[in-house]
């Protein structure tokens, strides 16, 4: 007998509705390169609103890591939510699979939609492209978050004992699981305290539905972002950068955080989140959001003083 009822797919759909419920709407941006791009983007965009870009990790799609923030930040700013290439409903024929890409390909998303000045927050991989966003287009990037995002890994690190796995191949068969073994170990990796139940009917659903499609191209989207990595080749970006992290990370160690502030010095200011791991965004959402609110929002100038001095014409 067929599979007549899917957890994954339902969840999925639900998603889709709280987004366009809070305000956003689904569009679709052809690059003309053979790369499409998904996006959330606001019904109508404000000009007085600042313009905020929230970047997922590895993982289904962006809905699933952020519905729990968009509808706080959609009311304090212009929304943008991206599908990276090879997630949700965005793709390339092109042979690139580097951070730099994606950060390129969103910047273009955000400019088709007459886009030019932004804040950005990226997880887990989204940091990485969050990153090489503000290294890149430094006038267009205003605000940086990073959260738990190994931007500063050396491809030695793994060789030299710093992450749970033992090659770059056993962290991608845990990172896009297949069984619901792996997507066990991932959850172990991923929560402090990871759920204590998980039947594997649930896993295998999940895994078929949100876990097959572009799989060979996010594995090389993962071995890019270890080859040849030395700190000393990443470019110190200038905007004021909030890192965030879970002290009890398992995917990226705390440490990357540390040397992340180290290698951006007075720029930058880390915030260690207490007793949880890689997944803050799922463990901790209030606190998290708390964090993003202090550096995005409050620390702002005022409407006035942003006129005058900035005259944001099509921001």
């Amino acid at each position: 007998m067929g599979k007549c009822f899917s957890f994954a797919s339902t969840r999925n759909q639900c998603y889709r509705y709280s987004f366009s419920y809070s305000g956003l709407k689904s569009r679709t941006t052809d690059l003309g390169d053979g790369t499409v791009m998904h996006c959330w983007v606001p019904r109508k965009h404000k000009p007085k609103k600042p313009t905020l870009i929230i970047i997922h990790g590895i993982g289904a799609n962006a809905m699933w890591q952020w519905n729990d923030f968009v509808s706080p930040l959609i009311s304090k700013f212009n929304l943008y939510v991206p599908d990276l290439v090879f997630f949700g409903e965005s793709s390339t024929t092109r042979p690139e699979r580097t951070e730099s890409f994606q950060a390129e390909c969103v910047m273009r998303t955000m400019e088709a939609h007459g886009v030019r000045r932004m804040s950005v927050v990226g997880l887990s991989y989204g940091g990485f492209v969050a990153y090489s966003m503000a290294a890149q287009f430094p006038e267009a990037v205003e605000r940086v978050v990073i959260g738990c995002a190994g931007v500063c890994l050396e491809d030695k690190d793994m060789e030299e004992g710093m992450f749970k796995v033992q090659s770059v191949e056993a962290a991608t068969e845990i990172l896009l699981p297949q069984t619901p073994q792996k997507m066990r170990e991932l959850m172990r990796l991923s929560f402090y305290k990871p759920p204590k139940t998980m039947p594997s009917c649930f896993l295998n659903d999940f895994i078929d539905v949100l876990c097959t499609d572009y799989r060979q191209e996010k594995k090389e989207l993962m071995l890019a972002l270890h080859k040849d990595r030395k700190v000393s080749d990443l470019p110190k970006i200038t905007q004021p950068t909030l890192i965030i992290w879970g002290e009890q990370d398992q995917i990226f160690p705390l440490e990357l955080g540390h040397r992340l502030k180290r290698h951006l010095g007075e720029d930058a200011q880390l915030v260690v989140i207490k007793d949880v791991g890689h997944a803050i965004n799922m463990e901790r959402p209030k606190e998290l959001y708390k964090h993003m609110k202090s550096f995005l929002i409050e620390s702002l100038p005022s409407p006035k003083h942003e006129n005058n001095s900035n005259n944001r014409k099509a921001d």
